[in-house]
């Protein structure tokens, strides 16, 4: 049974380990800060709630810089998943949505305080497998639409991506789901307490 949830490791562990590397330095790109700098809009880790993400992005008023941030934060993991995939394998591409994810969670450019991870998760997820990748954005896009709450969407469309894996024909990859669900669980603590409080703000919130 557990088989059935876990890649199949063949490539050699120097591969495995440069794909590791190579995608956690990726990951680590704050492209939310690299932008928000760029455009003058001041440091984004003293705005809002200090998170390098697009939903924080979006509280300077920038919409923009928020789209930007949002798909370059999405494309970094899925670029890192991509390249493995075509260069080492099936299994290295496992290994760079990991490493890439957590690049973003521990940015060695930011002194290892990143964001929460969620739009890299997704960018991952629509590389390793398109079909369950759509359906976790569409969970997210159709939460955010009657909440308005960026982090409830994250968390559902986290929470269902295991689940949407299994049916969809890729069960092979749920654990590494399950662990990235987890995480981001972890890093929204704040946010489900808020939830749980009522006082979550909504998206677009300055």
């Amino acid at each position: 049974m557990m088989s059935e949830v876990l890649p199949e490791f063949t490539s050699g562990a120097f591969a495995l380990l440069v794909t590791a590397v190579l995608a956690y330095l990726l990951g680590s790109v704050p492209f939310g800060v690299v932008i928000t700098r760029a455009l003058g809009l001041g440091d984004l880790r003293k705005i809002g709630s200090g998170n390098i993400g697009a939903t924080n992005v979006l509280r300077t008023g920038n919409k923009g810089a928020a789209a930007a941030t949002l798909l370059l934060d999405a494309g970094k993991g899925g670029i890192a998943v991509l390249l493995a995939r075509a260069w080492v394998g099936t299994d290295a591409a496992q290994v760079a949505a990991l490493f890439s994810f957590l690049g973003h969670l521990y940015p060695v450019w930011l002194g290892f305080k990143g964001g929460k991870g969620v739009a890299t998760f997704l960018g991952t997820l629509l590389a390793l497998a398109w079909p369950a990748g759509l359906a976790a954005c569409a969970t997210w896009a159709a939460v955010a639409a009657i909440s308005r709450i960026s982090s409830l969407s994250a968390l559902v469309a986290a929470a269902l991506s295991p689940i949407w894996l299994a049916l969809l024909g890729y069960a092979e990859m749920s654990l590494l789901a399950v662990l990235l669900a987890a995480v981001i669980f972890q890093r929204h603590s704040a946010n489900i307490a808020r939830l749980r409080a009522g006082t979550e703000p909504k998206i677009g919130r300055k």
